[in-house]
């Protein structure tokens, strides 16, 4: 039995903390603003857009203590450390994403018929000032988003600047026609614009605690590459999977013929198997079990 590794567990969010810190500060003075505007305009827009800012904030803060924990070094029982906390944070953010849009869907439906008087002004304003702070935001993640805690950051940005968007031009309608509903369509569409982001990123992070295969790494083809190394005959029990973003594993039973086993060419094939599967399929952690032809007499009777 032998295993082959290539150790590199460093995250992919690993390095963002200090980005994601900034945005999290920018994303708290944008509600606050948005909070105060929305009771002195009575703005719907704007109070979805707040709390859609309360809740990416929260969701910021998740991935931030996430992403921290799971630099800590793996000890005990936790062999990959705090890794898989980055998506259990995600799937509280998508949660918490759904839940705001069914909150501002609720408001918007109460409002229809009866729409409160709208100050374009207040609007108007906060919203810019919402929508340069979610550029900035934007701008700070945009070449850091190989985790899924720091993607969901940025889809919330994203999110936020089109829903900024959406309030400037409800405001603006508001300001030159006097048409108030304009201000509950406007908060709709924030609703509308949340619950596809909220899917994504709940699909994502359920895909990673159920364990199935990185979207890019094709078994057929890992399969098929195994196969090619010298002295292999046969594969089975493979498996590839996710611990957290950035971080793919795969475990494989090789089987090797005598000739190669008997000639001490284990190590070798060790070394081709790992060198393989990194090099294409660009996977962290690689874990092989060297069987010899004989060995197949003595495996479980179900292989995959």
């Amino acid at each position: 039995m032998g295993a082959g590794h290539r150790h590199d567990h460093g995250t992919a969010a690993g390095a963002s903390r200090g980005r994601l810190a900034a945005v999290l500060v920018l994303t708290l003075a944008v509600l606050a603003a948005e909070v105060v505007g929305a009771l002195v305009s009575g703005s719907l827009a704007l109070l979805a857009d707040a709390g859609h800012m309360a809740t990416d904030a929260l969701g910021i803060g998740l991935a931030l203590g996430a992403v921290t924990l799971a630099q800590r070094p793996a000890r005990g029982r936790r062999t990959f450390g705090w890794q898989r906390v980055e998506i259990l944070a995600a799937v509280a953010n998508g949660l918490l994403l759904a839940g705001v849009a069914v909150v501002v869907v609720v408001e918007a439906v109460r409002r229809i018929g009866d729409p409160p008087e709208i100050d374009p002004a207040v609007v108007l304003a906060v919203a810019a000032a919402g929508l340069l702070a979610n550029l900035a935001g934007l701008a700070l993640l945009h070449r850091r988003r190989g985790s899924l805690a720091v993607r969901g950051a940025h889809l919330e940005l994203l999110g936020d600047a089109l829903g900024s968007v959406a309030v400037l031009l409800a405001g603006a309608v508001v300001a030159l026609t006097g048409w108030t509903p304009a201000d509950t369509v406007a908060a709709l569409l924030v609703a509308a614009l949340v619950l596809p982001r909220a899917w994504t990123l709940l699909r994502e992070s359920l895909d990673v605690l159920l364990e199935a295969a990185p979207r890019d790494v094709d078994l057929d083809r890992v399969r098929a590459h195994i196969l090619r190394v010298d002295g292999v005959v046969g594969v089975h029990d493979l498996h590839a999977w996710t611990i957290t973003s950035g971080l793919p594993v795969l475990s494989a039973h090789v089987v090797v013929t005598d000739e190669a086993l008997a000639a001490g060419h284990g190590g070798r094939v060790l070394d081709a198997l790992s060198g393989c599967l990194g090099d294409h399929f660009d996977v962290a952690h690689c874990t092989f079990q060297i069987e010899a032809e004989a060995h197949a007499g003595h495996e479980a009777p179900v292989h995959d």
